[in-house]
């Protein structure tokens, strides 16, 4: 049986839940949804809980005694790689009183001491010391009753770690079902995988998680306005409908991807979003024909793995794009509360990529989807906008006396899938469409409302 559900449903909420999948079912969501507090604790138990959450990469801990540190939701968590090589995530947690055990980002230990009292943990969580323990004690005391609580699942994808505090969640490749087909080109396209370059980038945006989830699940249709001015530098084509071409997917389970292919305007480009040429047969010893078909013609991937973990992949450059270089950016929308998130964002690489060409394009990602990125700053001045938008009164009520509802209406019974699309899920297309956006919010509801 699954974890069951702490947050009650009452009655009245219940209703209101209804009411958003009647609204789901013709393209609108009312916009009391970002910011309801009684909504945000439903997620989080509900939806988070019960889910696979993505903690980082195996590359972050190469070596036995490597660690990190990161948080899933409100739990903080630590990560290590034990002597024996095995991955290990426990509450970061002492099991005395309780205090963080370990503060520091990421290093290499071989064990982790409490701050506080003094108790000492292996990097397997074994209680390994305490401070005069024979004489306060006794010999009695068993030490393995009191070792570091571990998260119940932990998995991992061509090096991705995911875990989940819900023991009877899914297997993870059941949980991606037809996405993971889509990060094998990603993440799984080379003989020794990808690896993470720098530390994971950190800042705090007041904003609700689900825009940031939605908006990189499907929303290539902002890019022309909300990013107008890299079409002045040069970082974008001046064709306003250049993230219109390709297919919008949508797969089970709440996740997407949007496939933009090059467009017909830009001229030639290399293919494989202009990868090293002596990679290539790297390339097509990992992934099958379709696989290589699909990438072989795009210019960016992205998309949302549901609930809050979400990947781009985009070729930029300068100069009317007579250089351009690809880079990939894994992010997790961690939510604070129902107006802030806190974004995590991974730059990931070939390992067998030239080194000259790994420096360039973390300088792509960092200038454009870093912090003080020209792309990021743009989407977070618009999301803090959406959610001050959605404290007022007239947003969050819930009876919709204003008719307070978004407009998620694009492509609703006008756009057939593709039947000759060779990988898994529903491929419109077109990726000027909402079916991604309908389809996240549909299994965000249908979550909330099952005990």
């Amino acid at each position: 049986m699954t974890r069951r559900s702490r947050a009650t449903l009452d009655p009245g909420m219940h209703k209101h839940l209804l009411e958003v999948q009647e609204r789901l079912a013709v393209g609108t969501l009312p916009q009391w949804v970002l910011t309801d507090p009684t909504v945000y604790e439903l997620e989080v138990e509900r939806i988070f809980a019960r889910s696979w959450y993505f903690l980082g990469h195996e590359s972050e801990l190469l070596n036995p005694g490597d660690y990190v540190t990161r948080w899933y939701v409100n739990d903080p968590i630590l990560l290590t790689r034990t002597k024996e090589g095995e991955l290990k995530a426990f509450l970061n947690s002492c099991m005395h009183r309780g205090t963080l055990l370990c503060a520091a980002d990421s290093g290499n230990r071989k064990g982790f001491t409490c701050p506080y009292h003094g108790w000492t943990y292996g990097l397997d969580g074994q209680l390994i010391g305490v401070v005069a323990d024979d004489k306060v004690y006794g010999a009695e005391m068993d030490r393995d009753q009191w070792a570091l609580r571990p998260l119940p699942r932990l998995e991992t994808f061509h090096g991705l770690i995911f875990a989940s505090i819900d023991p009877d969640v899914p297997p993870l490749a059941d949980y991606l079902g037809g996405l993971g087909w889509y990060l094998d080109i990603l993440v799984g396209r080379t003989d020794k995988k990808m690896e993470v370059r720098g530390a994971p980038l950190r800042w705090v945006v007041d904003a609700n998680w689900k825009i940031g989830s939605e908006n990189f699940g499907g929303d290539a249709y902002h890019v022309a306005m909300t990013h107008r001015s890299t079409v002045e530098l040069g970082l974008s084509p001046k064709d306003p409908l250049f993230t219109s071409y390709g297919h919008q997917v949508v797969l089970d389970g709440g996740h997407s991807i949007s496939v933009i292919t090059k467009s017909p305007k830009l001229g030639p480009t290399p293919p494989y979003q202009g990868q090293p040429e002596h990679m290539w047969p790297n390339f097509e010893r990992n992934l099958s024909p379709q696989q290589l078909d699909v990438w072989r013609d795009t210019a960016v991937f992205h998309g949302t793995c549901f609930p809050n973990l979400s990947f781009l992949s985009p070729m930029h450059g300068a100069g009317g794009h007579g250089h351009l270089t690809n880079f990939l950016t894994m992010r997790q929308w961690r939510p604070v509360g129902p107006d802030k998130v806190e974004v995590w964002s991974w730059f990931l690489i070939d390992k067998e990529a030239p080194e000259e060409f790994k420096e360039e394009s973390y300088n792509r990602y960092v200038g454009t989807f870093g912090p003080g990125g020209t792309l990021e700053q743009d989407d977070v001045e618009i999301w803090t906008r959406i959610t001050d938008t959605s404290r007022g009164l007239m947003a969050r009520d819930k009876n919709l006396n204003y008719d307070n509802v978004m407009n998620y209406v694009m492509g609703l019974d006008r756009v057939e899938p593709d039947p000759e699309w060779p990988g898994p899920g529903t491929a419109y297309p077109t990726t000027f469409l909402e079916a991604a956006q309908r389809s996240f919010y549909e299994t965000w509801n249908s979550l909330l409302t099952v005990d």
